[in-house]
């Protein structure tokens, strides 16, 4: 738990690490203003204001602006609630710690604001909120503008920011210290610092930034070009479970370096270039390596450009590729001639190559050659050339049966022809991987794929051996409810097995209730009700495996210290810090998911609410319903906006919990969102889409702008929904692909015909995110149907 809190920890505060090394701090949405030299006040000369003095009222969910205790948020897990998790009492840091989130309960607004526009009047607002709430309400605020000061890169402004944080309250000490210490060094006032990070761990116990302070204080010390005191900092700590981290890997290498110890700083740096090649460090460690004039080996950069690759980062992958490559010394000319393949390479999948100069590449006789192979191949893809690239295809077995290059290739080949539904060639290429490269990361896709086409072409029989060895041999895969639904329908409809088709639903129920198959299974299930006897179930079935219901509850540990500074935290708007903050309670496993999810929805966030428990790592999807308790269920299915989308949805004759549902997929009810199609708000119209609703709709003046108004977005999407389902005959399969992929693919789809049910439509849709996306819809309509169907 502790590794991940500081990875956690880490990634929000990475940038100050590297220094004046990499150049300022910058985080995602900063915007660059001139950096004020206002001055700041030493934090080594005011002496803290006493705390309040503190009030027993807990702290919970604030709504309009005031606070209610959270307590039995809907039913707790059978049998699994910890009585201890909602038990503890209040402590002297508990009570502080309350008091400081009452004393500053009506800044989040304010400051969240600062945080996204970081505008003068967005200023002028938290700094007036500071003036007149003294003490914690004061001192929150003040990091909130600390905060936005780094934002902007006013680093001088942050210090003194966080220091009247520090002099305001107590209850956030630990972030003024340590943030306070990332603005001096950034300001390049390093030594100031130094006060700030000493004891850090024993004057703040359990804070986040323990395991990270030694590694700033070091930075301090190297800012203020004192390696000897980075050195006395980072070597003690060289057998500790830190040392392992990149951050810390570059700045003892950067005490050496500076101390003038070239043999240790290039083993510190040559650890970070080649464990750790997509990291920031390693592109900076490299080029200290080479201003040492100890420069990682050919090998060694051969292996980093390969792990780029590995990554998708076809651009910096290709450029190291050509570096080597010019660079010559060293190079054999079998080496010489594979890198310029493996930067094509690169060029290709950037799309910045042509068939004729990937013909002009060197003939070589080790793995490239299979490379060059490859890239033919998929060139041949893109013209259209089936038997060019079956060829080509044939070739690379022949000559090159174990490399990865013919392992992607018979994966592309197999997409390629699935669809142009060509099932049969499919089929081929997808079994032909498995054969040949079992353990392949593409494997268990490809087997479910050739399982699929055999149903599709009416093969039942090799249809069902692939459907049970896919439940056997990748019992882990995304594929197991497909192929246990799939090898029931054979049973059921094919070899009249009833029984026997009863124990595949059942266990596909079992183990995954709230997937879109299970739902398909219990129709399935009333289907075949009194039909055919008992039947002992296949041994197949005892691979599926049986879902763990964590030890959940619908109580928050309102009287736990990490609890109450979270949401002191989002007070402030440092969002980026109350998850690591959660974490840190020993507790937080029980609890964490809805602590967060509770304090973005308590302020109105629905977005990051759905977000924070989508990334909590719960298996949501296969617990029963009545096994978790209901608060986490309606904080993954929000009802915003409710009032609006359920009148547009009647209006337009439709189902408001499927319109909740394609709104969830869609944007997560980020009412403000734009996406790369150019798709706005709620509901993701396109302009010319919201145009022509407008127009019917005799909505005069419409700009795209209008999309991103949650109550106009609804009133123009929900007509081009209910239009979308006429086009389709009201058949919401249909119409979820349309609105996904558009109305062309999905009329080729339906005019391929010959499925004999809709479910077999949905599976056989060619594009993964169009299937996945129709199959989450019609999944989630049952469970916002569930939980409040009967309100």
């Amino acid at each position: 738990m502790m590794a991940t809190i500081g990875d956690k920890v880490r990634s929000a505060t990475m940038a100050a690490f590297l220094v004046t090394l990499t150049g300022p701090f910058v985080a995602i949405g900063a915007t660059r203003q001139t950096q004020t030299q206002t001055p700041s006040t030493p934090a080594t000369t005011t002496t803290k204001k006493p705390a309040p003095k503190a009030k027993t009222t807990t702290p919970g969910k604030a709504t309009n602006g005031k606070s209610s205790k959270t307590t039995s948020s809907g039913k707790t897990t059978k049998g699994k609630s910890k009585a201890h998790t909602a038990s503890r009492k209040p402590t002297a840091q508990t009570i502080r710690l309350t008091s400081a989130f009452k004393a500053s309960e009506q800044l989040r607004p304010m400051a969240q604001q600062l945080a996204l526009t970081r505008s003068a009047a967005a200023y002028s607002g938290v700094e007036n909120y500071a003036r007149t709430h003294p003490g914690e309400g004061a001192a929150a605020a003040h990091l909130a503008l600390g905060h936005a000061y780094m934002l902007d890169h006013r680093y001088v402004d942050a210090i003194g920011s966080f220091h009247q944080a520090n002099v305001s309250g107590t209850a956030l000490d630990d972030y003024a210290d340590y943030l306070g210490a990332q603005a001096a060094i950034q300001a390049g006032r390093g030594s100031d610092a130094y006060a700030l990070l000493d004891r850090f761990a024993d004057r703040h116990p359990e804070s986040i930034f323990d395991a990270n302070a030694p590694v700033l204080l070091a930075n301090a010390h190297l800012q203020q070009n004192d390696p000897q005191g980075a050195l006395r900092v980072l070597v003690p700590l060289a057998d500790s479970a830190q040392a392992s981290h990149v951050d810390f890997r570059y700045a003892l290498g950067r005490a050496y370096q500076m101390s003038g110890d070239t043999t240790h700083a290039a083993a510190a740096y040559r650890s970070l270039y080649v464990g750790f090649p997509l990291s920031v460090e390693a592109a900076q460690a490299r080029t200290q390596m080479q201003a040492m004039g100890m420069p990682p080996t050919v090998a060694e950069r051969k292996t980093h450009a390969d792990q780029l690759f590995n990554a998708k980062r076809y651009a910096e992958a290709g450029e190291e590729y050509h570096s080597i490559e010019k660079d010559g010394s060293g190079l054999s000319a079998a080496d010489h001639d594979a890198l310029l393949i493996y930067a094509a390479a690169c060029d290709m999948r950037l799309k910045r190559i042509s068939r004729r100069e990937v013909e002009k590449l060197p003939e070589t006789k080790d793995d490239s050659a299979a490379l060059k192979l490859y890239m033919l191949a998929e060139l041949s893809r893109t013209e259209n050339d089936q038997a060019a690239h079956d060829a080509l295809i044939a070739k690379m077995v022949a000559e090159f049966p174990s490399s990865r290059w013919l392992e992607e290739a018979l994966y592309s080949g197999g997409n390629m022809y699935l669809l142009k539904h060509d099932p049969q060639q499919a089929t081929y290429h997808y079994s032909l991987l498995v054969k040949m490269f079992p353990s392949s990361t593409y494997a268990a896709s490809a087997h479910w794929r050739a399982a699929w086409m055999n149903y599709r072409l009416h093969n039942y029989s090799e249809a069902a051996r692939l459907m049970d060895e896919q439940i056997q041999g990748y019992p882990a895969g995304i594929e197991v409810p497909s192929a246990l639904y799939w090898r029931g329908r054979i049973y059921e409809d094919e070899e009249k097995n009833f029984g026997q088709a009863v124990n595949y639903y059942r266990a596909l129920n079992s183990s995954y209730i709230n997937f879109y198959y299970a739902l398909l299974a219990r129709q399935r299930l009333n289907v075949l009700k009194g039909q055919g006897s008992t039947t002992a179930p296949a041994p197949v079935l005892s691979s599926v495996h049986v879902p763990v219901v964590p030890e959940l509850t619908g109580e928050l540990p309102e009287n736990e210290p990490h609890l109450i500074k979270a949401r002191l935290l989002a007070n402030a708007s440092l969002n980026e810090y109350i998850g690591p903050e959660i974490q840190a309670s020993s507790t937080s496993s029980e609890w964490g998911a809805l602590a967060q999810a509770e304090i973005y929805s308590s302020y109105g966030e629905t977005t990051r609410a759905i977000q924070s428990m989508k990334h909590s790592g719960i298996s949501f999807f296969s617990m029963p319903l009545d096994q978790v308790p209901t608060v986490y269920w309606k904080l993954l299915f929000p009802q915003a906006y409710w009032s609006d989308l359920a009148a547009d949805a009647q209006k337009n004759g439709l189902d408001p919990y499927l319109v909740a549902s394609l709104i969830r997929q869609e944007s997560e009810f980020n009412a403000g969102v734009v996406s790369h199609a150019n798709a706005y708000g709620l509901m993701q119209l396109l302009p010319s889409v919201g145009k022509s609703m407008a127009k019917k709709q005799e909505m005069k003046g419409f700009n795209a702008n209008q999309l991103l108004n949650p109550s106009v977005n609804l009133q123009l999407g929900t007509e081009n929904l209910r239009l979308v389902l006429e086009r389709f005959d009201g058949q919401p399969e249909y119409a979820l692909a349309a609105y996904n992929a558009g109305d062309v693919p999905v009329r080729q789809w339906m005019a391929i015909g010959n499925y004999k049910d809709i479910a077999e439509f949905v599976e056989s849709i060619p594009y993964t995110e169009t299937r996945e996306y129709v199959q989450a819809i019609l999944r989630n309509r049952e469970i916002y149907r569930a939980l409040y169907a009967g309100q």
